[in-house]
Parts: structure tokens; sequence; C-alpha cells
């Protein structure tokens, strides 16, 4: 019965009898500046606008916004408020919240919320027990286990080739257009995990739909929890989001259960941070982002990974947006340098109609060759070699200036290549992870 009641008890116990008040002191920059708070706001803390109602027939009510502290001073503190600074006055209310917290539950799962809890598909969400803090640390470095057993996917060439394990951090990055969405819905529906977590970061308002009904079906929405911030929402929940979706993911951890996170993406997460840190002062940098980016993301792909001992894991994949396949802009190769591997997307691969648009060799899993065996490994050595050879050749061979039996390894990719390249594309068969390794044999066999 405790049980029961435990929720309501919560959310009893978090109404706020009395809470400071400021008033609007200046406006401007995208900022508001606030008297009367500086003694009792933190860095990070929520705030409550409550601006005078102006429209339809809300005179005298107030309407209310929020925001979020993002500096002090010894007179005054700076907020970047979540909605336009349209109506705000000086003299307006600030109300302090107090610090950002969201309370996961497992009734969440499922379910398409935004970055506070709340549920975006109409109908009631409960908030859990306990309040969990969005910045929480990663587990100790010194308790957390090795990364885990070899996880089937449902796509042949991530069983084989490119293997995923429990508790690995990958990165997928990828232009708009080539199959990203896709293939992470693949992972969603397919991917073993007990739970599956999915921040969908800046997305178009019309996708969101799209995405939980169309790419990742019924199936795939039973074991997910879907947490949206749109892009017409402020840079505050847009970064929000990813960290909303990561203290989601630990909850169930904590459990004990097999997490699957999925942050789509960490370029627009980056964008959003990019913009509150210039709100907040700090200066440009990195071709236009601050200093504090890096660590913001090597934070957040911290808390992924094995758990400690008793916990479960998260494996988690970050989609990173990378315009004209530059994998040296700040946000790609920042990532790059903490995850476990990265898989590129590539367009040349998808306008000739292979999805997903895998580049395999610019690809790299660093589960290998731990998660496979010798026979494994020699056959995933054998298949890169072959299609490294492949592209070496490819212009020559489609020139006509080839000539067969200059080269046998050249020869054997001519040979080979038509079926490895299907099998890169194919759905894992029902027997899974050793069906793919059967199957890319007889690829590899001709």
């Amino acid at each position: 019965m405790s049980d029961l009641f435990a929720p309501l008890t919560h959310h009893i116990a978090r109404i706020d009898l009395s809470r400071p008040i400021g008033r609007v002191r200046s406006v401007g920059g995208g900022t508001i500046c606030v008297n009367g708070l500086q003694s009792a706001a933190a860095l990070g803390d929520r705030i409550e606008i409550r601006a005078r109602g102006q429209e339809r027939g809300m005179q005298g009510k107030g309407e209310q916004s929020g925001g979020e502290v993002i500096g002090l001073g010894t007179d005054s503190v700076t907020i970047l408020p979540d909605q336009g600074l349209t109506g705000l006055a000086i003299g307006t209310e600030i109300a302090l919240s107090g610090p950002t917290h969201i309370a996961p539950d497992d009734c969440w799962i499922g379910r398409v919320i935004d970055p506070f809890g709340q549920p975006l598909d109409g109908r009631p969400l409960f908030a859990g027990a306990q309040s969990c803090s969005l910045n929480a640390p990663p587990p100790p470095p010194a308790q957390r286990r090795r990364l885990g057993a070899r996880l089937a996917t449902g796509k042949a060439a991530f069983d084989t080739l490119l293997p995923i394990v429990r508790g690995q951090r990958i990165g997928l990055f990828a232009g708009s257009g080539v199959g990203k969405s896709s293939l992470l819905g693949t992972f969603a529906r397919a991917l073993q995990a007990d739970v599956v977590v999915i921040a969908l970061v800046g997305e178009r308002g019309r996708e969101l739909r799209e995405f939980t009904e169309s790419v990742l079906g019924p199936e795939g929405m039973k074991r997910s929890v879907v947490i949206a911030a749109t892009s017409d929402r402020s840079p505050l929940l847009r970064r929000r989001c990813a960290l909303a979706a990561m203290t989601v993911a630990e909850h169930f951890r904590d459990k004990g259960l097999n997490v699957l996170l999925l942050v789509d993406s960490v370029t627009r997460f980056a964008d959003a941070h990019r913009e509150i840190a210039l709100s907040a002062g700090e200066p440009a940098s990195l071709r236009g982002y601050p200093p504090s980016l890096q660590h913001m993301i090597m934070a957040l792909a911290e808390r992924a990974g094995p758990g400690a001992e008793g916990q479960g894991d998260i494996t988690a994949v970050f989609t990173v947006l990378v315009a004209g396949s530059d994998m040296d802009e700040p946000v790609a190769d920042i990532l790059r340098g903490v995850l476990d591997g990265h898989v590129i997307l590539d367009r040349r691969i998808a306008e000739r109609g292979r999805f997903p648009a895998v580049d395999l060799l610019r690809s790299v899993s660093r589960s290998l060759p731990a998660a496979a065996s010798d026979a494994e490994n020699a056959l995933i050595a054998q298949a890169r070699s072959v299609i490294a050879a492949w592209e070496r050749a490819e212009m020559m061979v489609q020139a006509g200036l080839y000539q067969k039996g200059s080269d046998p390894l050249v020869d054997q990719a001519i040979r080979l290549w038509p079926a490895l390249d299907q099998f890169i594309a194919e759905d894992a068969p029902d027997d899974g992870i050793d069906g793919s390794f059967a199957r890319l044999t007889d690829c590899l066999r001709g």
C-alpha cells in the first residue's frame, strides 16, 4: 500500500510552502537581471517568471513561465528564460524553484515525455518516489565492471564486423538524410536490452510522432521511454533533454537492468549548450563553441557504460551531425575521443541505395578483438582486407583499366564485393549472431 501512494507522497513533499521572490531589474541580450535572489540562488537553479497576463483575458491572473540561473553577482542574478522576453517589465516577480531534478518511474516505459518528466502523449503520468539530479556523477571508475557480452543488434554487419557489447558507448556520425534515424529505430527495436531510453534533442516537431509510430513502431515503444525537446524549444530545454534521458537511463541501470540509451543528437545538445554559455558571458573559442563544451560532452558520455557491482549497464549510441563529413569539427572530435567505437555513415553509399550506409573501413568497434573468438576475428580481418582492396581498385575497375591477374587480392575483391556489399545491408537472420557469422563465411567463400 505504501508503494501505491509513494508518487503522491513524493509530490506533496516537493510542494514549497514558501519561496524566495526577486524582481526584474533589467532585461537585455536575451537574459534577465534580477534583484533579491542573490543570497538564495545557485547556478543551475530553476525559477518561475510571474509575468503579467496581457492576452486572452488574463489580466490580473499572471502568466507563468520558467528559466534558469546562469550567472551570480553580489547584488543580482542573471537568468536565461525558457521562452521569449515578451511581456516582461521592470519589477516582474521571479520566484526561485530550486535545483533541477527529475523523478523517473518504471511506469514511464512506453511513454513520450518532455525534459521535465511531463507527458507529451496526452495521458496522465506519475512521477517516481525519488528525485534524481540531472548532473549525477558516473559510477566510481575503480568500481566499474568491464564491458560485457556481445549483443545481438538486428543488423548482420553490427553482429559481426562492428560488434556492440553490453556497456559499450559508440558514436554514430552522419550527415542529414543518410539513414541515421532508421538505423536508430532498428537498434531500438532489435538490440538486446531490457529498457530503451531515447533522447530526441532539437528534432523537428512533425518528426516526433513519425519516429514513435513508424520508425519505432508498437514493438519498439513497448520497451522505450522517449524524451523529446523539439527544435522550437529553448536551449535550456534542449540541453536538459539529453541530461534527463541519461538520468532516466541511470534509474533503470541502478535497478540492475541492461539499458540501451540512444541520444539524437549530441550536436544539437552542444549547440544548445553554446547558446547558454555565450549568454552567460563565456567566450567562444573552439570554432565558436565555448571552452566548457569539452567537459560537458565528456561528462555526459562518462555517465553511460558499465555500472558498478550490483548495477546494470548503459549501452549508449550517441549520434553526431557532421556537415560535409567533417570528422574533425569540435563536437565529433571531442566525442570520438571518449567513446568505445564510432560508426560513420557515408552519403555516397546512401546515394547508391545501400542502407545502412556504413563506411566500414572508417568505422571502428573498440570491443574488438575481445568481443570475438579467434576464428571470428580472422573472418572480420579477411572481410576488411577484401573491402579495402575493392575500394583501392574500384575506380580502375570501373574505368576498365584493371587487368585480371595483376593482383590476386583485387581479383578476389572483384569476385566477393557484391556479396559483401549486400551483406552489410542485411538484417540479421533468425539465429542471431551465429547466423550472421555463418552468412559472412558464405560471402567470403564466394
